[in-house]
C-alpha cells in the first residue's frame, strides 16, 4: 500500500517538473536559440503610408540573413509592433521590445519627433536603434545610428541645386509642424542668409500632420511667387499630407516649370497609386533612387519583388537605409562575436557596405554615415530621373556649421572625446551627450 502511494506521489512529481520544464525551461531555451530584432513602425495612421514598406523591407533582410544560416549559429526573429503613427507610443512599445521582447537592436521610426519619443528609453535601457529617415541633424546618441541623410545629405545640396543649376530667388520652407522641419528650415533659412537672401525672399509655413485643406496655402505660395524673381518650394511635408498638396498645385496651375517643388519626404513609395501628373517635373533630393542603374540597385530590386510576390512595388531611399544599416548591424555583430550593445557600438564603428547607387557606406565616429546626394525629376510614372549629384559621397554631419551654437560641436564616439555633442572650444561635452 505504501509502495503503491509512493509510486503514484513519484509520477505526479515526475509529471509536473515535465510541465515546468515545458512552461518554463523549453521557451528560454527557444529564445536562446534566436536573436530577436525589432521592428518599430507605423502600420496605422497619417504615416502608415510611409512606414508599413519599411517594415517589410526588415522582414526581407531578415530572411535573405537567415537563409545565409542566420547569426552567430542562429536564427534571427522580428518581433514587428505598431506604434499607429502615435509619438508617445512609439516609446512604450520600444520599451516593451527592449524589456519584454528582449531584441537585440530596434529598426525603426520615421518622423523625427517619434525619434525623439523612443531616444531617452533606447538611451535608459543602453539599446540600440537603427533610424533610416532624413533628419534634421543637431543630435547624436551613443545608442542610435542614423542612416539617413542629415541636412548637409540632403537640405544644403537641393537649396545649392536650386540656386545654382535653376536661378532660384525666392524661397517658400513648407513642413509639418514639428522637430524635422522646424529645425532643418531653421538651418536653411541660416544658410540663405549666407547666401545674401534677404528676410523678404523667404516664406515659411507649417501645417499639422495629415493637413488636407491647401487651398489657401497654395494661393499665398502662388501669390509669394508673381513678384517676377524665380520661387520654388522647399518641401518638408510628411506623410499623407503630400497628396492634396499635389493636388492643390495642379488645381491651381502651379507647375514645375513656374514654381518647381523640391521634397525631402516623397519618393517612390509616396508616389505609388496616386495620379502623378500635376507632379511631373517636380523635385525631390535623396541619397537613392529606385530608377539608378547598377548592379546591386537591380539584384536589391529584384529580391524585393520575390519577396513581396508584387513587381509593381517600388523601392525608394529608407529602404536602402535599411539595407545599408542592418547588413552594418550584421557585419558589426559578427565582428564583436556577440550582440552585446556595448560591444556591437564599438564594433560598428568604421564598418562599411555598398550603397545600391555606387561608392561604400561607411560607419562614421558621430553614428552617421556617407552617402552620394542626389536630386530627381519626378516622371508620370512616379519614378524619378537623376538630374543632379554629388561627385563624391558626403559624410554625414551631425551638428550644423549654419548655425552658430552648433558650429563648434562635433560628435564622435571613439576614444578619447566619446560624446555626442563635443564643443571644440571650451574641449568639454555640453549636456547631454546627444
Amino acid at each position: 500500500m505504501f509502495n503503491t502511494i509512493a509510486n503514484k506521489f513519484a509520477k505526479k512529481l515526475l509529471l509536473a517538473a515535465i510541465t515546468a520544464a515545458a512552461a518554463g525551461f523549453f521557451p528560454a531555451a527557444h529564445a536562446e536559440d534566436t536573436i530577436k530584432v525589432g521592428v518599430l513602425h507605423s502600420l496605422s495612421g497619417t504615416m502608415a503610408i510611409s512606414e508599413t514598406t519599411l517594415k517589410d523591407t526588415m522582414l526581407m533582410l531578415i530572411d535573405e540573413q537567415n537563409k545565409k544560416g542566420g547569426l552567430l549559429g542562429k536564427k534571427l526573429e522580428a518581433v514587428v509592433v505598431d506604434p499607429a503613427s502615435n509619438w508617445p507610443l512609439f516609446a512604450e512599445k520600444a520599451r516593451e521590445l527592449l524589456t519584454k521582447d528582449k531584441v537585440a537592436a530596434i529598426f525603426g521610426c520615421w518622423t523625427s519627433v517619434s525619434r525623439k519619443s523612443v531616444l531617452p528609453v533606447i538611451e535608459e535601457l543602453n539599446g540600440i536603434l537603427f533610424y533610416p529617415v532624413q533628419y534634421e541633424g543637431e543630435e547624436s546618441s551613443k545608442n542610435v545610428f542614423y542612416t539617413g541623410a542629415a541636412p548637409n545629405q540632403q537640405a544644403i545640396p537641393a537649396v545649392d541645386y536650386l540656386m545654382n543649376d535653376l536661378g532660384v530667388k525666392r524661397w517658400v520652407l513648407a513642413g509639418t509642424d514639428y522637430v524635422y522641419p522646424r529645425t532643418t528650415n531653421k538651418i536653411l533659412e541660416a544658410y540663405l542668409k549666407s547666401k545674401k537672401v534677404a528676410k523678404k525672399d523667404i516664406m515659411i509655413n507649417y501645417t499639422p500632420f495629415g493637413h488636407s485643406d491647401w487651398q489657401s496655402i497654395v494661393a499665398d505660395i502662388k501669390k509669394f511667387g508673381s513678384t517676377g524673381k524665380k520661387t520654388a518650394v522647399v518641401s518638408t511635408i510628411n506623410g499623407d499630407a503630400n497628396v492634396p498638396f499635389y493636388k492643390e498645385l495642379g488645381n491651381q496651375g502651379v507647375s514645375a516649370e513656374s514654381i518647381p517643388v523640391v521634397a525631402f519626404s516623397v519618393g517612390e513609395e509616396e508616389l505609388s497609386g496616386i495620379d502623378t501628373k500635376p507632379l511631373v517635373g517636380h523635385l525631390a533630393a535623396w541619397n537613392y533612387f529606385m530608377s539608378v542603374d547598377t548592379t546591386k540597385n537591380s539584384a536589391f530590386i529584384k529580391q524585393w519583388h520575390d519577396f513581396i510576390k508584387n513587381p509593381k512595388r517600388v523601392t525608394n531611399d529608407p529602404m536602402e537605409a535599411h539595407y545599408i544599416g542592418f547588413n552594418m548591424w550584421v557585419k558589426a555583430v559578427e565582428k564583436a562575436g556577440t550582440t552585446d550593445p556595448e560591444a556591437v557600438q564599438k564594433a560598428i564603428i568604421g564598418v562599411e557596405y555598398p550603397n545600391l547607387t555606387g561608392g561604400m557606406a561607411k560607419m562614421l565616429p558621430n553614428h552617421h554615415i556617407s552617402k552620394p546626394v542626389l536630386i530627381g525629376e519626378i516622371q508620370d510614372d512616379g519614378q524619378f530621373v537623376t538630374v543632379w549629384q554629388t561627385n563624391k559621397l558626403i559624410d554625414g554631419d551631425a551638428w550644423s556649421d549654419f548655425l552658430p551654437e552648433s558650429k563648434p560641436i562635433i560628435a564622435d564616439w571613439t576614444a578619447p572625446i566619446n560624446c555626442g555633442n563635443y564643443n571644440t572650444k571650451t574641449k568639454k561635452c555640453s549636456g547631454q551627450n546627444y
